[in-house]
């Protein structure tokens, strides 16, 4: 604890969790429209490609860092605009392309890498930390980069907010409405190269393209409004950055990059499992929900009709037993009886005594509804052809509620043909004892 308390009161600590604090909130921002693109691959490819564009740099002018950052941004530009041509001058797939070009820059990449790593001056280049990243590495003046290069990207993506979210939804549109398409595409690409080459030395070539994609796809999860999700994208890439830094800090040797994306993945599976529209646990809720509906439909209908073989054969009983149920329905008798029982929680079925059970009033209203609801589908679904599609979402609204009232006309007449109308059980109670036992 006294170690962590020491590591934050140095300067050079706190400009660099500053820096990656920035550095993952850009990165956010800028994914989530790569992202909604689906364009997640051609950051990684850029990222890639930006390992043999800093080694030229090195070559060329040594370790400056400007030199280093004007390579790696020639290289990731030239593996987009190869990617494009690719795609668009032969019969492969933006995929394949973008294996193609990946695999071509990063391999060129690490046997420049290797050639300076064996040459005279090889042990003092520190390239092999733009692998990984190591943001312990990182001095004021890459921190002052860094910092400005994400503050710059956050206002264009603030101030052309509405065009690229446009550009991304609909860029057809766009262009109709006089928007500069080819500048709005130029910019994006370029605002994607200057968040992976500022951020290369403090992430890492590998694992750049995952700080990029990976918060915009944790935040995707909880809404459906770009603006919500490029914040939240935002905060996710932003504490990421500050406990990875921190982390890489802390523990001699430990590369930056990792500990950043473990972060931001940490969140993601948080975001899989428990988000509260698109969550794996949400939808497992939802369908057992769905699932325990249904069951407790077809039970209703089940005790329904069982009561209607009954008054077809003029009983006057209402009572029923759970070994009746099962052996008329022929369901799993273990789901049945879950149904029966929930059913009972939900007072649609009251209990006798002496094993015997009757449908309360809001149980053979419910069950009644069921029953005719599943035998109009039945009816409509045989006579489909005659009855044509129903008259949903037509313009006028009184000639589609008249053509619905003719429907339903019809299918009551279709029901009473096919002997299929539901006993109103409702007059019948009237008329004799309602749960006289006379099974």
């Amino acid at each position: 604890m006294q170690e962590w308390s020491q590591l934050l009161t140095s300067a050079n600590l706190q400009w660099v969790l500053l820096g990656t604090l920035f550095l993952g909130m850009a990165s956010g921002v800028v994914g989530s429209f790569v992202l909604l693109r689906k364009e997640s691959l051609v950051g990684d490819a850029m990222a890639h490609a930006a390992l043999p564009g800093i080694c030229l740099g090195f070559l060329l002018y040594g370790r400056e860092l400007f030199a280093l950052m004007a390579g790696a941004a020639l290289t990731g530009l030239l593996a987009i605009y190869a990617i494009r041509a690719i795609t668009a001058h032969s019969k492969l797939k933006q995929d394949a392309a973008i294996g193609i070009v990946l695999s071509v820059f990063f391999g060129f990449g690490i046997v420049l890498l290797t050639y300076i790593t064996n040459g005279s001056a090889g042990n003092k280049a520190g390239l092999d930390e733009f692998i990984f990243g190591q943001a312990a590495s990182l001095v004021f003046q890459d921190v002052q980069i860094l910092l400005g290069t994400a503050i710059v990207l956050l206002m264009i993506a603030l101030l052309f907010f509405k065009e690229l979210k446009l550009l991304t939804f609909d860029p057809l549109f766009a262009g109709g409405i006089g928007l500069p398409v080819s500048f709005l595409h130029g910019l994006l690409s370029s605002m994607v190269v200057l968040i992976v080459i500022t951020g290369i030395q403090a992430v890492g070539v590998v694992l750049m393209a995952a700080l990029l994609i990976t918060p915009a796809i944790a935040a995707r999860y909880w809404t459906e409004k770009l603006g919500i999700m490029a914040m939240l994208a935002g905060i996710i890439g932003g504490v990421s950055g500050v406990f990875g830094a921190m982390t890489s800090a802390v523990v001699p040797g430990l590369p930056t990059g990792p500990v950043i994306v473990v972060c931001a993945t940490i969140v993601f599976v948080c975001s899989f499992l428990f988000a509260p529209a698109r969550g794996l646990v949400f939808h497992w809720l939802k369908n057992k929900k769905r699932d325990q509906a249904i069951w407790q439909e077809q039970v209703l209908r089940s005790i329904y009709e069982l009561l209607e073989t009954r008054y077809k054969e003029h009983s006057t009983s209402l009572v029923f037993t759970k070994k009746e149920l099962s052996y008329f329905t022929h369901l799993p008798p273990k789901r049945v009886m879950k149904a029966f029982h929930d059913l009972q929680k939900q007072a649609f079925i009251g209990n006798m005594n002496d094993g015997y059970f009757y449908l309360t009033d809001a149980g053979f209203q419910k069950a009644y509804q069921s029953t005719l609801q599943y035998r109009v589908e039945n009816v409509y679904l045989m006579y489909e052809s005659q009855l044509g599609t129903p008259p949903f979402g037509t313009e006028d609204r009184d000639e589609s509620e008249t053509a619905l009232d003719t429907m339903n006309t019809e299918l009551r007449h279709l029901l009473k043909k096919e002997n299929l109308e539901p006993i109103s059980f409702q007059v019948y109670k009237t008329t004799f004892k309602p749960y006289q036992n006379d099974i």
